[in-house]
């Protein structure tokens, strides 16, 4: 974006040069990655990324960042396989960047689960006999068996997103601390009306604001719900042998965290149509009794060290995939999200599909 675009866009609710080609709504990963992908796609576009804190500072401040190669259904293994590809595709380009591979071993009573769920990248490989000795702490119940696996990784998803915001900056212009407050379609295009008083007019908009949904009216439609995610800090110390332990049956994990010291332990909150902005308290008297509940039915060595954790909220779709589609009968507003917490993990394949619907085209190429 040339410094002109970006220094006069959204100059006043007046001014009405505020133009842009694209606006994003949310600085999170998604946000920033539909972002990076327009911009790869069109380097001339004028971009303006909108969030109503800082980027990498919402949800993706909370996130585990645990990515491995699985999905529930074929739509979501393929949006797995591409993130898998690009992830890879960027550490190559930049070993610096905050993305740390870790050994897997997936746990779960249900083989015929296992082998549909699970990409051909994982390359599962059946253990003949008891956990390998970098699991010294989980303990199998006797009719489940375990896995060990290849291509998860682990990322520090607020410090990556900040990364991508930085190498947007210069190309995209940011209006972080802003609110939008309404979207319109209107014969120049769509208006976006900011906390600030100002406006932005767009060619077209791309909403990837996480878990907050304030625009009713456009999203109402799409089924979308607010659900708790909560992960437990385990207090004891990592070491480079250490794997990540998926319970599958539980839709848990057992997360080594090298870059913070310590273990995750992530499992399903049964608390539902949250707010976002409601979640202040951090954690409950009730989400660490669950969460310890959990993980001593799978590791109870570690369950007396869980005192700590995160807790914060995620929008989860009516069949648990990402939504990607337009919200306006002008197809000039699209949404991007409600990825059921595997929003780090599903972000380029995300990013891509937006990428394709304002190019045109309908995604089954790319994803």
């Amino acid at each position: 974006m040339d410094a002109g675009a970006g220094a006069g866009a959204g100059a006043g609710a007046e001014a009405g040069d505020a133009d842009a080609d694209v606006v994003v709504v949310g600085a999170g990963v998604v946000g920033c990655l539909v972002a990076t992908e327009v911009l790869a796609r069109a380097p001339r576009r004028r971009v303006v990324v909108v969030d109503r804190g800082l980027a990498g500072g919402g949800a993706s401040r909370f996130s585990a960042g645990l990515h491995f190669p699985r999905g529930a259904t074929p739509r979501v293994r393929a949006m797995a396989a591409y993130s898998q590809r690009w992830y890879a595709g960027l550490r190559q380009r930049d070993p610096r960047v905050p993305i740390h591979p870790v050994g897997m071993t997936v746990i779960s009573a249900d083989d015929a689960a296992v082998r549909e769920h699970y990409l051909p990248e994982a390359r599962l490989r059946p253990l003949p006999g008891p956990l390998p000795e970098a699991l010294p702490e989980v303990r199998p119940r006797p009719a489940e068996r375990g896995w060990d696996g290849d291509g998860a990784h682990h990322a520090d998803v607020a410090a990556l997103t900040e990364l991508l915001a930085a190498r947007l900056r210069g190309r995209a212009a940011f209006r972080e601390g802003s609110a939008v407050t309404a979207v319109r379609s209107a014969p120049a295009g769509v208006v976006l009306t900011l906390g600030t008083g100002a406006r932005l007019t767009a060619g077209r908009v791309v909403l990837a604001p996480g878990p907050w949904l304030p625009w009713p009216e456009l999203l109402a439609p799409l089924g979308v719900r607010i659900k708790k995610v909560v992960a437990l800090h385990v207090e004891r110390p990592v070491t480079p042998r250490d794997r990540v332990t998926v319970f599958h049956d539980e839709d848990a994990f057992l997360l080594p965290l090298a870059h913070r010291g310590h273990w995750l332990f992530s499992y399903t909150s049964p608390d539902w149509d949250v707010t976002p902005d409601a979640l202040t308290g951090g954690l409950s008297a009730d989400d660490l009794d669950r969460g310890r509940a959990v993980l001593a039915r799978h590791a109870p060595g570690f369950a007396p060290y869980c005192v700590s954790g995160r807790v914060f909220c995620d929008a989860y779709s009516p069949d648990r995939a990402p939504i990607v589609r337009p919200v306006t009968a002008d197809g000039r507003v699209l949404f991007a999200g409600a990825a059921g917490g595997s929003g780090y993990r599903l972000a380029p394949a995300i990013a891509a599909a937006a990428a394709d619907l304002l190019d045109g085209l309908d995604g089954k190429d790319t994803i």
